[in-house]
């Protein structure tokens, strides 16, 4: 399937459903990346992505802030809205950031239908056994839910920092109870993130529903990176688990001292960068201006 993915946009691309992804386990790889903008969605859709993740990293990517946290509800529907607009084909799951789910039951829901409402096709939230009410909440509505367990940038951070998860027996078993758990209250796919590689394949051939790595080896059912991170174009920081793919950033940087230089030696815009009058409309405007200057240099009448 992968081989054709430059033909299949050919003719108008089916939309990928949730049953879609739960099929492609143990079938095929899942490929996941974030998306925050028109155009990327519009990039990655043409090139066949399956999921496109309206993460809260987008906090950081494009709004400039230093964690997920500061991220808020207004931000990410915006993210949504244009990621839906650019994308057709890919699943469109968008991150209910830091706040927006915690607070109560009542709170998570009437969040959740925003992203629906928004253009999005199901919701991420972080947690394991602790979120299952809202999880089941959410899920009543008739909204599909990813899980997120392993790393919890929204308050790991907060607690021990950014450290691999499930490097012990007992964190291992913790992790795996809990995605039998949030299997069992009915998430569609769940996300692992920096998880040992042996805790994270035990967790995805005991799970019914695809796993999707990011940090977490070879063995989980998809991979997700941050779309910035892949293409270079996000330096503050440089997790082990991101492969590069290009260099974006310099070459966006070359382009630009190229401009400078062109715009500063008059080398751009060249004529075929700019639009001409047609001759005989020029010769009327010439004459035109004539006569406007004979006017305006003839002295005024004493009465004027």
């Amino acid at each position: 399937m992968n081989n054709n993915n430059n033909n299949h946009h050919k003719t108008k691309p089916k939309k990928l459903a949730i049953s879609d992804i739960i099929s492609m386990k143990n079938k095929e790889k899942i490929s996941v990346i974030t998306s925050y903008d028109y155009w990327s969605a519009k990039i990655c859709d043409n090139a066949g992505i399956d999921i496109l993740l309206v993460g809260d990293s987008g906090g950081m990517v494009m709004l400039g802030y230093d964690s997920t946290i500061p991220v808020n509800m207004k931000e990410m529907l915006m993210f949504t809205k244009a990621v839906a607009a650019g994308a057709k084909r890919p699943l469109i799951v968008s991150d209910m950031p830091f706040g927006s789910y915690q607070i109560d039951v009542k709170h998570a829901v009437k969040n959740a239908i925003q992203f629906i409402k928004s253009g999005g096709d199901a919701v991420k939230l972080e947690g394991g056994i602790e979120m299952i009410d809202k999880i089941k909440a959410i899920l009543d509505m008739g909204i599909p839910v990813m899980g997120h367990i392993g790393l919890k940038p929204q308050t790991t951070k907060l607690w021990e920092g950014y450290k691999v998860q499930g490097n012990t027996a007992l964190s291992g078993t913790k992790l795996l109870r809990e995605a039998r758990e949030l299997e069992k209250v009915g998430v569609f796919a769940i996300v692992l993130e920096m998880v040992t590689l042996e805790v994270a394949e035990l967790i995805s051939k005991n799970l019914k529903i695809p796993t999707i790595g990011i940090g977490s080896g070879p063995h989980c059912d998809g991979q997700v990176l941050v779309l910035h991170d892949m293409l270079n174009l996000y330096d503050k920081i440089k997790p082990r688990f991101v492969k590069s793919y290009i260099d974006l950033s310099e070459t966006i940087l070359n382009a630009l001292h190229n401009y400078i230089s062109d715009v500063k030696t008059s080398k751009f815009p060249e004529d075929q960068h700019s639009y001409k009058i047609q001759n005989k409309e020029y010769v009327q405007l010439s004459k035109t201006r004539k006569s406007m200057r004979k006017k305006s240099s003839s002295p005024l009448r004493k009465n004027e």
